[in-house]
């Protein structure tokens, strides 16, 4: 399923998030069960399959690594399941280095100012893996697609480790 298609958005990673709601809106109007409630059975199965179907394409277009996904799955390069890590060396020593940093929150001197460092490294380092994404995604070359996929899995890692800076500044709060 092409959700760019379903919600008539061209394919690009830049989506306006207030025209995505509109939209979501709009259609979940057009397909949802209660309007079918004096349909037949099958009618009724399409509307939830329909409705199911408008739910996904949502939580994909609005999340940005999973439209990126998204975008490499119709380019026929799917990553969504698959368990292969970066091999960009410089990135993997930078993760040990997030990973070591993390570690030594709890027993920082003033852990508050380590965790707003971590944060700002983290979206630092997300903004210029992002802005090398963008243009890789709507390139014709299998070879960026496969950059492009590097690239996410990297937006991914980056998720996971935001999680756990979330959880240690929980952990710090309590």
């Amino acid at each position: 399923m092409n959700y760019f298609k379903l919600f008539d958005f061209p394919v690009t990673f830049e989506l306006n998030s207030a025209e995505l709601a509109e939209k979501y809106r709009e259609l979940q109007r057009a397909v949802h069960p209660d309007k079918f409630a004096a349909a037949s059975e099958q009618e009724k199965l399409l509307a939830v399959s329909r409705t199911a179907m408008v739910n996904d394409g949502f939580q994909t277009l609005k999340d940005p690594i999973l439209r990126a996904e998204h975008m490499l799955t119709l380019k026929g390069v799917d990553i969504r399941h698959e368990t292969q890590t970066v091999r960009d060396t410089g990135f993997l020593m930078q993760q040990m280095e997030w990973r070591e940093a993390l570690e030594d929150i709890a027993h920082a001197s003033d852990p508050h100012s380590e965790i707003e460092a971590l944060y700002q490294s983290f979206g630092e380092f997300q903004q210029q893996v992002t802005a090398r994404l963008k243009p890789l995604l709507i390139s014709d070359n299998q070879d960026d697609w496969q950059a492009a996929a590097d690239q996410v899995r990297k937006l991914k890692f980056m998720a996971k480790l935001h999680q756990e800076l979330e959880r240690a500044e929980d952990a710090l709060l309590d």
